[in-house]
């Protein structure tokens, strides 16, 4: 028996539900919140006529500790998975030791006024997390999280040492807009609009937004694609977890259309988070754009094409030099067709299930906060095959 509790009801939250609701020997009991109630209804209804299986909703303000408290003791969870806003992921955090229940999240927490990524403010609950008996799983989305476990699986099947790593994520994708994001517009465009950063023998070296790109050849005839530079999460944790590792960097594609809409939006301010006056009140322009920009969730039924996800490795293996890939290949069109999704949402939704399943089943377990690749890499790379992401490894 196993109840989970979903906070969010996003495009992720969405595949999330669904995938959870195909599993009822892992989740005999899914619950669902969200600040807008008629999105978790409009899910659950989605979920019921796709699977049977009624999923009960909840308004929350997920910034407010007390409600959220209230509400995991109404459900009593044995899993609070967070697929709200990163911003939230404290709140949520301290719900989750005030009312002793498990943690997992698919994203960092970063501060609403600054687009600043650290682990720092989470890896900071671990002695609150470990004394309370309870385990927090940070990042349990594609990247991070699939990427993390597809390092961890490398160093234990593949290498004595990691020496250097390029995760590249490729959308290969096309919905036929003029601008969109694929998921939240706010957290997508602060998160392309920071400075890149990468690990280089023990410190961080930082760049321009986009300022480095190179041409990366995809497998399985999507092609050479142009990706760019960019800081992401998972490099953190890596950093410290990957034995001999010397240089870790990020890549994103992104089409020359998406780039120039981004660069007028930054250059005529509206991607600035700071505060202006309009009519009397003060709004973030950031947040001004997202009200105008798509839906995500819309972009399910016109997105056509693939995305490409993966590891590019290389390092040593009983003294010898290797070289290897790992990834994932997903289809927009076959996501949508099982759970109503674009692939953006489907490859961050389904890990989150994964992790989760491997929670409450105690295939993982533990007491503190953890990082994916301090977990054994083995029954998550079996679930992504059997669960709708499987993957693929070259050696070169």
């Amino acid at each position: 028996m196993s109840k989970v509790l979903i906070i969010g009801a996003g495009g992720v939250g969405s595949v999330t539900v669904h995938k959870c609701a195909m599993l009822p020997e892992a989740f005999t009991e899914i619950h669902l919140a969200s600040r807008t109630l008629s999105k978790c209804e409009a899910i659950a209804r989605s979920v019921k006529e796709r699977t049977g299986v009624d999923v009960p909703t909840y308004q929350v303000d997920a910034d407010n500790v007390r409600e959220t408290v209230e509400l995991i003791n109404k459900v009593k969870p044995d899993l609070l998975v967070n697929l709200a806003l990163p911003y939230q992921d404290l709140p949520l955090m301290d719900a989750c030791l005030e009312a002793g229940v498990n943690y997992l999240d698919t994203a960092n927490y970063e501060p609403p006024e600054e687009a600043k990524f650290e682990y720092k403010w989470q890896w900071a609950y671990q002695d609150r997390f470990k004394e309370a008996g309870l385990m927090a799983l940070l990042g349990s989305g594609f990247d991070p999280g699939v990427t993390n476990v597809f390092a961890a699986h490398a160093q234990k099947h593949h290498f004595d040492e990691i020496n250097e790593l390029d995760i590249i994520d490729c959308n290969a994708g096309d919905h036929g807009q003029a601008f969109a994001t694929n998921f939240n517009p706010e957290i997508n465009i602060r998160e392309i609009t920071q400075r890149g950063r990468y690990w280089e023998r023990g410190e961080w070296v930082e760049t321009d937004p986009l300022s480095w790109s190179m041409d990366y050849d995809f497998p399985e005839g999507i092609g050479k694609k142009k990706c760019y530079l960019m800081y992401h999460e998972e490099l953190e944790s890596l950093a410290l977890h990957l034995k001999g590792l010397k240089r870790a960097r990020f890549w994103m594609t992104f089409g020359e259309q998406y780039l120039t809409h981004l660069r007028v939006l930054e250059g005529i301010g509206m991607t600035s988070i700071e505060p202006i006056e309009y009519n009397g009140q003060m709004i973030q322009p950031l947040q001004f754009l997202k009200a105008v920009l798509p839906e995500p969730g819309s972009l399910g039924p016109l997105t056509k094409g693939r995305t490409c996800i993966g590891n590019v490795m290389k390092g040593i293996k009983d003294g010898k030099e290797k070289k290897m890939y790992i990834y994932n290949i997903c289809s927009h069109e076959a996501a949508y067709e099982e759970v109503g999704s674009q692939a953006i949402s489907y490859t961050t939704g389904v890990p989150a299930m994964i992790g989760a399943m491997l929670m409450v089943t105690g295939k993982w377990s533990g007491k503190g906060v953890f990082n994916m690749e301090q977990l054994d890499p083995d029954p998550f790379m079996e679930a992504l095959n059997k669960y709708g992401l499987p993957w693929n490894e070259v050696v070169f």
